[in-house]
């Protein structure tokens, strides 16, 4: 069997800061619409599928020509929405776990995600990091942080700032991006493990995955990636998109 790569979109309509926003619209565009359309430029990707339990995003995607697969309603997390839909294609050796709420997300930065999993025999799972430069965003426990490596594989996931400065500039900070690459045997596996005591206590699914000895590789990019959680996100990237058409 042909192996593929999917990059499957998990989407849902209810949010408690920003209700229906794969719906909302940026120039008569709704933004699940901005991210797939972004999907669609990564080269290594064989096939982009949204994964949703709202039949209003169903109609959304089909109205645009996307591909998209109604899923159960009772999922906890993105995860286990996409590893429903890869159950259906055993043909999914390779997945991005890509946000629906991500429509700046650089498809190069998405191919570097792909190659790390595909490439790397020792990676389960694949993901990006950007250096932080400031105080502000170092100590934000709304965005989380990451410890890596001298291979670039990720030591733990925090809220909190990490690591611990007893000595004063001797360390860089990253912040994590959320998009996962995962082999499909490591997706599988992760969702049908239980939840471990640091998941519990950051709210960080990741961790379950290097509490059960996973590895996690990390590429760190340039971007500053603007994630839609509420109205204000929204009108920043309206005010970019159209700074951006205004350029050209």
């Amino acid at each position: 069997m042909e192996k593929k790569t999917a990059i499957i979109i998990p989407a849902r309509y209810g949010s408690t800061r920003l209700e229906g926003k794969p719906l909302l619209k940026v120039l008569d565009k709704p933004v699940i619409q901005w991210v797939y359309e972004k999907a669609l430029q990564v080269k290594d990707a064989d096939v982009v599928i949204v994964a949703t339990d709202d039949e209003r995003i169903v109609q959304a995607v089909k109205s645009f020509g996307g591909l998209v697969e109604m899923t159960s309603p009772e999922h906890k997390c993105g995860s286990d929405r996409i590893k429903e839909v890869v159950m259906r294609h055993p043909e999914f050796s390779y997945i991005v776990n890509l946000q629906g709420d991500e429509p700046l997300i650089e498809p190069d930065s998405i191919e570097e995600v792909i190659h790390n999993v595909k490439e790397d025999d020792y990676t389960d799972i694949s993901t990006l990091v950007r250096r932080l430069e400031n105080d502000e965003e170092i100590n934000n426990p709304n965005l989380v942080k990451c410890v890596i490596d001298v291979y670039g594989y990720a030591m733990y996931f925090s809220r909190s700032k990490i690591p611990f400065e007893r000595n004063v500039g001797m360390a860089d900070f990253y912040g994590h991006i959320g998009i996962y690459g995962y082999k499909r045997e490591s997706l599988i596996k992760m969702t049908e493990l239980a939840q471990t005591t640091y998941e519990l206590s950051e709210s960080l699914e990741q961790l379950r995955a290097l509490q059960n000895g996973m590895k996690i590789k990390t590429s760190v990019v340039g971007f500053v990636p603007v994630g839609i959680d509420t109205k204000d996100d929204l009108e920043k990237f309206r005010q970019i998109v159209e700074c951006k058409l205004k350029k050209v």
